[in-house]
């Protein structure tokens, strides 16, 4: 693979940081979790969103999706969804005489699962395997999903009653785990300032189009990663695999994650090489929902973004990353 020309990069940027500013004069004061949002969907992956109602969460997809002149759509997860509720369904036509499909929700470039784990084991299959196929199959047909595509699928980290918890091999198709957080004082009075009133989203336009998004995918590929960068993203994973205090480490998928995010975020800072900063940036987002803590841990009171700061603290960081890939 060859070096990227700077004009690449330098377009990527400018077109990353169009669509976060965009993004965030509706969501106001989360600026770095508009930008893992993006980060995940120019690497093609999916987040989980786990935060308490009311911060903005299905805003921030819904100006996302605008902001990209792209599809939307919102599925409410309960327990009595059913699986063709969210891929389509085929229905008699009786005047054509044959079954035509209707499609489900799924079919649009950024689709909010809200409450995922209050849908059954067999609802929430669905959309995992749409999510990991990007594709439905009803009746025996295939049918490719829309380009770009990406699930925001929101927990309510409170509420437990009543709920199907995904687990570990479902949570590990989820690229990263993101949390919004409650925004600060000031930026709560702006909130009141601005969508006190009437909401920017109404006023908010694209900035780019599907098509830019897909060259923004194409450029992030080829951003170059040395063997010392890939060497330190699976020494973090094998640390967490080796740890006394945690009983489930990271898998092999979180490696391919990190590398992919690794690579868009280097191009969204100007860069056509990953550094190390560019993994230790991401390590909590996509390592938070992989790794399951030992229970003697847990009454010491520790934390998951404890121990992985506490990997990170024990590995050799590689020094400045080569420009040549590997």
């Amino acid at each position: 693979m060859g070096q990227l020309d700077s004009i690449d990069v330098d377009t990527f940027g400018e077109h990353f940081a169009a669509i976060a500013s965009n993004v965030e004069t509706v969501i106001q004061g989360k600026r770095e979790a508009i930008e893992m949002l993006l980060l995940a969907l120019v690497s093609e992956g999916h987040v989980l969103v786990e935060d308490v109602p009311g911060v903005g969460k299905t805003q921030l997809a819904k100006s996302l999706a605008r902001s990209i002149e792209g599809a939307f759509n919102r599925i409410q997860f309960t327990p009595d969804l059913l699986p063709s509720d969210v891929t389509g369904i085929s229905v008699w036509d009786r005047d054509r005489r044959e079954f035509e499909f209707k499609p489900g929700p799924i079919f649009a470039n950024v689709v909010v699962g809200d409450e995922i784990n209050r849908a059954s084991p067999k609802t929430q299959s669905s959309l995992l395997e749409a999510m990991a196929e990007r594709q439905v199959t009803s009746d025996g047909v295939t049918r490719e999903l829309p380009a770009p595509f990406m699930v925001i699928a929101t927990q309510n980290p409170l509420e437990h009653e009543g709920t199907y918890p995904l687990p570990e091999a479902q949570l590990d198709r989820f690229m990263m785990r993101i949390v919004i957080g409650y925004p600060s004082r000031e930026k709560e009075l702006e909130i009141l300032n601005t969508h006190g009133v009437r909401s920017t989203f109404h006023d908010l336009k694209p900035v780019v189009d599907v098509a830019t998004v897909h060259e923004m995918v194409r450029i992030a590929s080829q951003v170059a990663v040395s063997e010392s960068v890939k060497n330190y993203i699976v020494d973090l994973a094998e640390g967490t695999r080796l740890h006394p205090d945690i009983m489930l480490g990271a898998s092999p998928r979180s490696t391919l994650y990190l590398q992919t995010l690794a690579r868009s975020r280097a191009a969204s800072k100007g860069r056509d090489y990953v550094m190390p900063d560019d993994i230790k940036a991401l390590a909590a987002p996509v390592l938070s929902h992989r790794i399951s803590m030992r229970p003697e841990a847990q009454m010491r009171g520790e934390t998951i973004s404890d121990l992985i700061e506490d990997v990170l603290g024990r590995l050799r960081v590689p020094g400045t990353a080569s420009r040549i890939a590997t």
